[in-house]
């Protein structure tokens, strides 16, 4: 029997790039079904998130995130340039947000082709390299998609054209996020069991296991 998963998932999140790996060997060792629900990352889903957290908060996410990395050995460095046009000094957001609406709308495109999750490992994998700077230059993205078998020109005629769709598709997203219990990302649900974080994913597959997950 498959059990089917729904994935919160920012295009932003360093955690939620740390879980792709474990979550892609799960879909291949398991017959486990991960549905991609993408939201917008914090910046742009609350408004005023920059304003309530505490300001040693991005100094250790910083620390935390690097040594999760090194001690999975993935590839690690902060997306260049930030999907997020913010100004770090001041935390404000800007008013036009490219990157990030790009990104995580082809994200909803790949989803609705039940390829979301080969998607966002290969995308995600290209954002946080070490050796890419200016991801969104060139065909890097190009050549990430197309290694999951996405074709990049498509995507941008169904983002152009459907982009008021797209968004009310990602918002809704966001809806039912927080309608399951929680609001951060990755968060993983299975019916009404929602785990947070790239941490949980070793308590995710004990319970998946306890509700019949079976190997291939």
């Amino acid at each position: 029997m498959t059990i089917r998963l729904d994935l919160y998932y920012t295009m932003r999140s360093p955690y939620c790039y740390l879980a792709t790996p474990t979550l892609a060997q799960y879909a291949k060792t398991y017959d486990l079904a991960i549905h991609l629900k993408p939201v917008f990352p914090l910046a742009i889903s609350d408004e005023t998130f920059f304003e309530r957290v505490n300001p040693l908060w991005p100094a250790y996410l910083l620390r935390d995130t690097h040594r999760i990395a090194k001690r999975l050995n993935i590839p690690f460095h902060w997306p260049r340039p930030d999907p997020i046009v913010q100004d770090l000094k001041t935390r404000e957001i800007a008013a036009e947000q490219p990157y990030i609406t790009r990104l995580t709308h082809f994200a909803q495109i790949a989803a609705e082709r039940d390829k979301g999750l080969e998607y966002v490992v290969s995308v995600s994998a290209l954002l946080f390299d070490p050796n890419v700077e200016g991801w969104n230059e060139g065909d890097h993205l190009e050549r990430a998609m197309a290694r999951v078998g996405l074709d990049i020109h498509e995507f941008e005629r169904i983002a152009l054209s459907e982009a008021n769709r797209l968004d009310a598709v990602v918002r809704q997203n966001r809806n039912d996020q927080l309608a399951s219990g929680h609001w951060g990302a990755p968060l993983f649900v299975h019916q009404k069991e929602i785990f947070f974080g790239q941490d949980r994913l070793t308590d995710l597959l004990w319970y998946l296991e306890t509700q019949g997950l079976q190997k291939r």
